[in-house]
């Protein structure tokens, strides 16, 4: 089903963009636990460095993990509403979603590390 393109098709968007947001912080304590040491990271960027290309790689290495962990728990989903039973390649995907969550928060690690 497609939506109306233009601005119509903002509104609509921005609903789903807050329910996914919603859903995220209701059943992914990962997500969770993210956003809880992310957001006060993000707070402090003003104090740690001045000019605004590092503030960028700081905030946006935080924001990287989030996208990531939204992408790897919209897997998960899928994967459990595919088959609630154990399967190799669902089993596979979830893994691959979290090992590319565990890769981000590397990135953002090191990220943090350099530009501090």
């Amino acid at each position: 089903m497609k939506s109306p393109g233009g601005l119509g098709r903002l509104l609509p968007a921005m609903r789903y963009t807050i329910a996914g947001l919603s859903a995220a912080w209701r059943h992914e304590a990962a997500f969770r636990q993210e956003v809880i040491v992310g957001v006060p990271l993000i707070a402090a960027v003003p104090w740690l460095v001045t000019e605004k290309w590092r503030m960028a790689l700081l905030i946006g290495a935080i924001l990287l993990v989030w996208v990531v962990e939204l992408l790897n728990s919209g897997l998960e989903a899928l994967c459990d509403a595919v088959s609630p039973d154990a399967h190799t390649l669902l089993g596979r995907a979830k893994d691959l979603g979290s090992a590319a969550v565990f890769l981000s928060i590397v990135i953002a690690v090191l990220v943090w590390v350099l530009v501090i």
